[in-house]
């Protein structure tokens, strides 16, 4: 309706909506639009919301599925879509697993419209009853608009920064970060010279710069997990990136993800888990390596976890 009588795109309707909800339910006016009857029909429908009778996960489902439905209408690029339900849990759960603090700081360098940093929030804070405060870094400010509704609606404490997220960074330290990072190259080549991951020549990837940020904005000991494409260390630039690695960060995990969930080879993307050196930080005797079973066959998905579990009791938190 808002979509309509706004002649705007869905996104920004859904931003419009979620600030009328943030402020009490009331429909904002300006020049008239939307008009009196359109008014009273919204304020009817926002009266038959009650979001205190629903807990934060089942908000942020309900705003995930009205965000899906931009994905279609708007025509929204591949590097700005939602990271799916089922790989935003695995990483929540990855995170749940090696993140053992009663609080602690959680950034997202490419937050989009905040599913993935909430479906994190709420996994922490439901399994290990962690305090958490959030925090979103993107250059596009409809998609932090978008983040700050959804944020917002679960009433989590999320700070959100518009910026390109190469550039220095003013929010306090995390203690964990997780990103669905965008691929591709950065094109700003003497800005990407200050980081050990540049190209030696010509356009260096972003995937790379947004790792060696984020790894920089951790403090001692403090975890990274990522989603990265399956074929990371086989680019032309991979020399660099693992000397870099070698260097910052201890390389804990590398779990590809079941190919069924991706169009082609091309396409597959795996998750990365790096811990920044210092503080009780070590390397793990053995570096967790494998590979999702579908998630269709719940009894391997089941046995794939435990494993996971055992690894993180003997190699982490022994």
């Amino acid at each position: 309706m808002l979509q309509e009588q706004l002649e705007t795109s869905y996104l920004d309707a859904f931003i419009e909506v979620g600030d009328d909800l943030i402020d009490g339910a009331q429909v904002r006016v300006e020049d008239n639009r939307p008009t009196p009857e359109a008014v009273k029909k919204l304020t009817a429908l926002y009266q038959q919301i009650d979001l205190k009778q629903l807990d934060e996960e089942t908000i942020r489902q309900g705003l995930q599925l009205v965000l899906l439905k931009d994905v279609e209408t708007d025509a929204v690029d591949a590097n700005h879509q939602l990271t799916p339900d089922t790989i935003g849990f695995i990483m929540a759960y990855l995170a749940s697993r090696v993140s053992h603090r009663d609080q602690l700081n959680l950034l997202d360098l490419t937050v989009g419209t905040g599913n993935l940093l909430t479906t994190v929030m709420n996994q922490l804070s439901q399994s290990n009853n962690v305090t958490i405060s959030g925090f979103g870094v993107d250059n596009d400010d409809s998609m932090l608009a978008a983040a700050n509704v959804v944020g917002s609606l679960q009433n989590h404490d999320v700070q959100l920064f518009h910026q390109d997220a190469l550039d220095p960074l003013v929010m306090p330290k995390a203690d964990l970060a997780v990103s669905d990072l965008p691929v591709g190259y950065y094109p700003l080549d003497d800005h990407a010279k200050q980081f050990k991951t540049a190209a030696k020549t010509g356009h260096s990837y972003v995937h790379h710069l947004l790792l060696e940020q984020a790894v920089n904005q951790l403090n001692p000991g403090g975890w990274g997990i990522f989603l990265i494409p399956s074929e990371l260390f086989t680019s032309t630039e991979a020399k660099g990136l693992v000397d870099w690695i070698q260097t910052e960060a201890h390389l804990q995990g590398l779990l590809n993800l079941p190919s069924e969930l991706f169009i082609n080879k091309a396409a597959q993307k795996a998750i990365l888990m790096l811990q920044k050196k210092g503080g009780t930080a070590k390397q793990a005797g053995q570096v967790l390596l494998g590979e999702f079973p579908s998630f269709k066959d719940a009894d391997a998905v089941r046995q794939f976890t435990s494993q996971i579990d055992d690894w993180v009791a003997t190699n982490i938190h022994k």
